[in-house]
């Protein structure tokens, strides 16, 4: 359906071709306003297609001869002058209308295309895991695509499940395609690892196969238990996870910091894995850098442990869009860098004792 503005931009190159005609009526002469119709197709290009754009050449043309007749003002070889003028000025606005049409038929199939790409790649995440409750929300800086470098994924495991979210250093295809890589061995390994330094070791060697010396992959794994009580969580160089729980914000920093995947050969300690209790009602953030160094027109970095969402006691989905919007009334703008946010909260018996675990929509690649 049409909307009001949209009707008003289809106006607006007969409304100026109006305002020649009138102008031209007042001074009593269209000698020197007879180009001033081109001015009709030009805008119609910029906000029609090809057949709007020859219609207001038409009627600019039609108006251009009326004057011309009616007025007699100035010579014919003026009016033709001024016809060729307005002809030619029609001529290459349809050219301009067809290449913009064609450039949004293409731009069109991108976003289509990067849609698909989002689903392989970023399949989502299941609603439900024994108790505990899961949302996830990615939003890309990449203009008109939908999937960027940051990643995640929630996968079954033995017991309970195992997750990652993880931030590629770099941008555009090059980060896309090392985000594939991570999932892809995450995948592969995280249902039947022994434990989460298992999964990160298997990560660093596919990672390994492909990235420079430069590069690297931040990422936080973590290991849900079977009763939801328990979370384990292995950091790899990026932004710790917020907890919350009983109306208070902390962030779970580990006790020793692990280096980013891909730079493991420099650490000197291995990496440490953090357990946190995990009781009814606690909620546990994973975000991206995308999200905690969000900045304002002042500078402000977003203050993600103060939003009043995470304290609510509202469902995941719900906590996700408005933190969502908040990140984005925050900055003002597009967003600078690639966010994704992955919410679990703790329910009270959701799944009977020694039940796997009810899943929800599974991922496209778990």
């Amino acid at each position: 359906m049409r909307s009001a503005r949209q009707y008003a931009l289809d106006a607006v190159p007969f409304v100026i071709m109006a305002g020649v005609v009138v102008a031209a009526a007042l001074a009593h002469s269209s000698y020197a306003l007879l180009p001033l119709l081109a001015l009709g197709p030009a805008f119609a290009a910029v906000s029609g297609g090809v057949r709007k754009t020859v219609v207001a050449g038409t009627t600019a043309l039609v108006l251009c001869a009326l004057m011309a007749m009616y007025q007699m003002v100035g010579t014919w070889e003026k009016y033709a002058i001024d016809s060729a003028t307005v002809a030619g000025v029609t001529a290459a606005a349809v050219m301009a209308s067809t290449i913009r049409q064609r450039r949004a038929r293409e731009l069109a199939e991108v976003r289509a295309i990067a849609e698909v790409a989002q689903q392989v790649l970023l399949g989502p995440v299941p609603d439900v895991v024994s108790s505990v409750r899961l949302a996830v929300r990615y939003m890309s800086a990449t203009s008109h695509a939908q999937i960027g470098g940051d990643l995640y994924e929630v996968v079954p495991a033995l017991e309970g499940c195992r997750l990652i979210i993880g931030d590629v250093q770099g941008k555009g295809l090059i980060a896309v395609k090392t985000a594939a890589a991570a999932l892809g061995a995450f995948r592969e390994v995280a249902h039947d690892a022994a434990d989460l330094t298992v999964i990160a070791e298997r990560i660093e060697l596919s990672l390994s196969r492909q990235l420079t010396a430069e590069q690297f992959v931040t990422a936080v794994l973590a290991e849900v238990s079977s009763d939801g009580s328990k979370i384990q969580l292995l950091s790899c160089g990026h932004p710790p996870p917020l907890l919350v729980s009983g109306g208070t914000s902390r962030y779970i920093e580990p006790a020793v910091p692990g280096l980013p995947l891909g730079l493991a050969h420099l650490a000197e300690l291995p990496r440490d894995v953090t357990t946190v209790p995990f009781g009814p009602g606690d909620q546990l953030l994973f975000y991206t850098d995308g999200v905690s160094e969000a900045r304002n027109t002042a500078g402000d970095f977003y203050p993600l442990s103060e939003h009043e969402a995470l304290t609510t006691g509202q469902e995941p989905e719900a906590v996700l869009d408005r933190l969502q919007r908040d990140v984005l009334r925050h900055v003002g703008h597009a967003l600078d860098d690639d966010a994704a946010m992955l919410l679990l909260r703790r329910e009270v018996a959701l799944a009977e004792p020694g039940d796997p675990g009810r899943w929800g929509v599974p991922t496209l690649a778990g």
